[in-house]
């Protein structure tokens, strides 16, 4: 392991650097940001949420897709508002459009603005499949699998067809790990232990891997466990994400909704930036090649700006 130089978080991340594109090399050993929160600004200030994170220092935007507003609509306007961040989908929905629109719209994102897009892809949940975009959620393997497929093989008669850019798809089972190995740059997990990272790297080989982990700044427990069980009330409803703590060891009792109090203290960080910083570290030392932070602020619809900014003061991330 080689330590980094970025302040206080010292943080850590593996020797063995393999050739990748380079949207993901330089993010190596370093911390992002992911939020949807810049989906409550209005469209025309929604580029300065990502101003702001990168004047910060963090190296990258992490932002989903489902609700809100069209992910790749939405990278444009933070990639404009930016010079040096990258902007990562996490994820975009492949029901959300075809093969063909999502490798296309990478290529012409990412040679547009110097190289600072990844396409984060993912199968996303049953409710969010059938009910609100009206299709058939089936096998998020094979259907993963053939996506990628026809990315893979989509023509493009525009200047940039060759053009090289970044693609993971999140990934939580050992199964979708190791597609994610095969056919992709690397993988995002979400809603994991540290343990799980342990695990994630040693199926994703020297294919990038991507931590994201929740973390909040509160006065009290009281309130970390309101903020905590507030985030997770949505996510243990959801099959994907239960299956996936089942194998991380915890028990029907700890995705109540909402999440048991165990469940609060594995998932979301409670402290301030010397405590997020050790996480952070933790899944380096594990295999991580970067860790981007879920904030979560007293209004879970407002960019976390106070937050955000005492994390990377804390952290030195603004220091070179």
């Amino acid at each position: 392991m080689l330590s980094v130089g970025r302040g206080g978080a010292n943080l850590l991340y593996n020797e063995v650097m393999p050739a990748m594109p380079s949207s993901l090399s330089h993010l190596r050993g370093s911390v992002g940001i992911w939020t949807g929160t810049h989906d409550f600004v209005a469209p025309r200030a929604h580029g300065g949420v990502a101003a702001e994170i990168e004047a910060l220092g963090y190296s990258a935007l992490w932002f989903p897709e489902s609700w809100g507003r069209e992910s790749l609509t939405s990278a444009t306007l933070l990639l404009s508002a930016t010079s040096t961040l990258t902007v990562a989908t996490g994820i975009t929905n492949i029901w959300g459009r075809d093969a063909v629109a999502a490798v296309n719209a990478a290529r012409t994102l990412n040679a547009t603005f110097d190289e600072r897009f990844v396409l984060g892809l993912g199968v996303s949940h049953q409710p969010l499949v059938d009910r609100l975009r009206g299709h058939e959620y089936q096998s998020p393997l094979a259907t993963m699998r053939e996506y990628l497929t026809a990315m893979d093989k989509a023509p493009m008669h525009a200047q940039e067809a060759k053009q090289p850019f970044a693609r993971v798809i999140a990934a939580l089972g050992p199964k979708m790990l190791e597609l994610g190995a095969e056919m992709a740059d690397g993988v995002l997990t979400y809603l994991v232990n540290v343990e799980h990272t342990v695990m994630a790297r040693s199926l994703v080989g020297d294919k990038f891997l991507n931590v994201e982990q929740a973390v909040v700044i509160a006065p009290s427990r009281e309130e970390f466990l309101a903020r905590a069980h507030a985030h997770l009330e949505f996510y243990t409803g959801l099959e994907n994400y239960r299956a996936s703590w089942r194998r991380m060891g915890f028990e029907p009792e700890d995705y109540v909704r909402g999440g048991s109090e165990r469940l609060c203290d594995a998932m979301v960080v409670h402290g301030d930036a010397r405590v997020i910083a050790q996480r952070v570290n933790d899944h380096f030392a594990a295999g991580a090649d970067h860790v981007c932070l879920q904030v979560l602020g007293p209004d879970p619809q407002a960019p976390a700006h106070d937050d955000w900014r005492l994390i990377a003061e804390g952290m030195d991330l603004a220091q070179p």
